[in-house]
């Protein structure tokens, strides 16, 4: 991977951050659609729970931020808190651990976003880059949970553009047949 200069990781950070602003609302959206007395719903026996991939897309985003922040990944396993049982609690934390990270990587100097960091010793890139890369998983994550949502009982929140369900919300709201 090509290095950057500190301008460049600047400039990165900020047409990235907009973007991962906005994938952080719809992915929490995402998670508060779970119902919370559904958390355990899983399509397969060897599926993850919906609660337990909301967990995953959460602590892994978590250590992805907290790698740009530190310049160094920690794989040690985040575990959920005993605390979160449900995916009111998930989304709650999910949006606070998100907020702390993103003001500690706007107050990164352009040499700390530009710094190169390794991932698990296959490889190295900037430590900005790993915005993109967080939420590709991310992303890749929310699909499979909201596939769980209808399945579980709850509703799809709009990702891109209007969801069925939202869609269904409005026509209701509006007073129109569907």
């Amino acid at each position: 991977m090509p290095q950057i200069t500190p301008d460049q990781a600047k400039f990165l950070l900020a047409v990235t951050l907009p973007n991962i602003k906005t994938e952080h609302a719809t992915t929490k959206r995402v998670i508060e659609a779970i119902p919370l007395d559904k958390g355990d719903y899983r399509p397969e026996p060897v599926a993850k729970s919906g609660l337990e991939l909301a967990w995953h897309i959460a602590a892994a985003e978590k250590r992805f931020l907290a790698g740009i922040c530190t310049g160094k990944f920690d794989f040690t396993p985040i575990n959920r808190p005993d605390s979160i049982k449900n995916s009111a609690q998930l989304a709650a934390w999910f949006d606070e651990t998100f907020n702390e990270s993103i003001k500690q990587i706007e107050g990164l100097s352009g040499e700390q976003l530009a710094k190169s960091v390794d991932f698990r010793g296959m490889f190295e890139m900037p430590a900005v880059m790993f915005l993109q890369l967080s939420q590709s998983h991310t992303v890749h994550h929310r699909g499979q949970l909201s596939t769980y949502l209808r399945p579980m009982g709850g509703k799809v929140p709009s990702i891109y553009g209007e969801s069925y369900d939202a869609a269904q919300a409005r026509a209701a709201k509006e007073g129109k047949a569907s």
